[in-house]
């Protein structure tokens, strides 16, 4: 579980309304309520197919808003890169009801803001507000689910800004751009190799007919999840979920049906040199399997095990590498269990000063093979999984935080028990599977990068130019 809150803090255009369609009729269902786990969500679907998860926190009149599509990058056709990102942009450019530039500013108006980022598997778009004010987001929402007006004036200028999002965020950070590739050699076939944001030559050729293509086939009720967090009860969400989504009628979503990457039989290596680079970084990419295509434990026993060898500055290889031999300025581990298919275990450093970059990516592979040989210790087992559910359970403590956890395992196709149960199926891995998790990843054929300054392959003492996070994150 990626308990982490997306902060793509934007405010793009606008939209909002609603013209009223009827659809599937029937009685709405009974809701269901998980009594145990971590945040206690209640859910109903709504017969259009609207999943709707309310979780309550009454400390503040306040809530938080999130519809979450079940559709991002990697299912986008071949040449049409970026369209899923271009219209989470296009979506704030009105409806029959609200004018473009509209949508974000109404939001304020009423003392809230906007956001909205996309990932390779989901597109959400979420508001924070105050309850009372609940029901204009939701009406607002609803109109663009089913109502976005689109035309080349408002389309093509906005082509331009993510053409210009693409050469301010990657083409001109190094960083970005070395994952940009590794990504690409990592990923043989599955679509996770073709960023997010888009190839720019792609970009540059989507039109109008594309993004509505793309809405049409992708954003209805029932291809889609509302969660609510905050001063709200399931009836009172349900009852404005009844009023403004209920109407949409359902649609014809196709299924992901996502090329797989074959086995690897060789290693990979994508070296980058660029004049802006100051600080050195070498990182390996291991195929992992996630929560939908591991077998029993074994992606909570990665999860762990990610977590011991370099999840924070009390993991494995930090302090060998960097507070003990102090070869590394820094290092930094992630895992993609978190995506409809399979992904990556990633293992990040930057040398120390005067530390040359291969020397440090010898010290690192004797630590892997070192794990490989000897796995892990059971203190470290029980070290990291008690960080695991500590960081786990401070998500509670904002209103945001569950709807982001709740809303992202369900774009995904996990459920709320999968999200409830999380603590207690990282609590039950035992050492003896973290080793067995880490050995099979482990002893894969990687692929490795490495972000070198345009002359010279040592270590400074600036700071690490790259972390997990900038591997694929969601974008705004």
């Amino acid at each position: 579980m990626r308990w982490w809150l997306a902060a793509c803090a934007f405010s793009l255009p606008p939209l909002a309304g609603a013209q009223a369609q009827i659809s599937d009729s029937g009685p709405a269902p009974a809701a269901a309520v998980s009594h145990k786990g971590v945040f206690h969500p209640a859910t109903v679907t709504l017969p259009n197919g609207l999943q709707v998860v309310v979780i309550e926190d009454h400390i503040a009149p306040v809530v938080t808003e999130m519809v979450w599509y079940k559709v991002g990058a990697a299912d986008e056709v071949k040449g049409k890169s970026g369209i899923a990102h271009f219209l989470e942009h296009l979506m704030f450019k009105g409806t029959d009801k609200i004018k473009p530039g509209e949508f974000s500013k109404i939001v304020a108006a009423n003392g809230g803001n906007d956001n909205a980022f996309t990932s390779w598997d989901y597109t959400a778009y979420f508001q924070s507000i105050a309850k009372d004010r609940l029901p204009v987001i939701m009406e607002m929402e609803a109109d663009r689910m089913q109502n976005l007006r689109l035309s080349d004036a408002v389309v093509n200028p906005e082509r331009n800004v993510i053409l210009a999002e693409r050469r301010q965020t990657l083409e001109s950070v190094p960083a970005a751009r070395l994952n940009e590739q590794v990504n690409a050699a990592f990923y043989l076939n599955n679509p996770y190799h073709i960023p997010i944001i888009g190839w720019r030559s792609e970009m540059e050729q989507l039109t109008t007919a594309d993004a509505m293509a793309w809405y049409n086939k992708w954003y209805g009720p029932n291809n889609a999840v509302l969660v609510v967090s905050g001063d709200v009860t399931l009836a009172e969400v349900q009852s404005l979920a009844e009023k403004f989504f209920g109407p949409i009628p359902r649609k014809d979503i196709p299924a992901r049906n996502r090329p797989v990457d074959p086995p690897d039989t060789s290693e990979r290596r994508v070296i980058l040199r660029d004049a802006q680079v100051s600080q050195p970084v070498t990182l390996k990419l291991f195929p992992a399997p996630n929560y939908h295509t591991a077998e029993g434990n074994e992606a909570y026993a990665l999860e762990v095990g990610v977590q011991i060898l370099g999840g924070d500055s009390a993991s494995r290889l930090y302090n060998r590498l960097v507070v003990e031999k102090r070869i590394a300025s820094g290092v930094a581990t992630g895992y993609s269990q978190d995506s409809v298919d399979p992904g990556a275990f990633e293992i990040y450093a930057s040398p120390a000063a005067k530390i040359d970059i291969a020397a440090l990516e010898s010290a690192v592979d004797a630590e892997l093979d070192d794990i490989r040989a000897h796995g892990v210790t059971q203190a470290e087992v029980d070290s990291a999984k008690t960080r695991l559910t500590q960081d786990a359970m401070l998500q509670r403590d904002s209103v945001a935080g569950p709807a982001n956890v709740l809303g992202e395992e369900l774009a995904i196709g996990r459920t709320i028990d999968d999200v409830e149960e999380w603590p207690d199926r990282i609590n039950a891995v035992t050492l003896e599977q973290v080793n067995a998790a880490l050995k099979k990843i482990l002893s894969q054929l990687p692929t490795t990068g490495e972000l070198l300054p345009e002359h010279g392959t040592v270590g400074t003492d600036a700071p690490a130019m790259m972390s997990p996070a900038s591997a694929g994150g969601p974008i705004r």
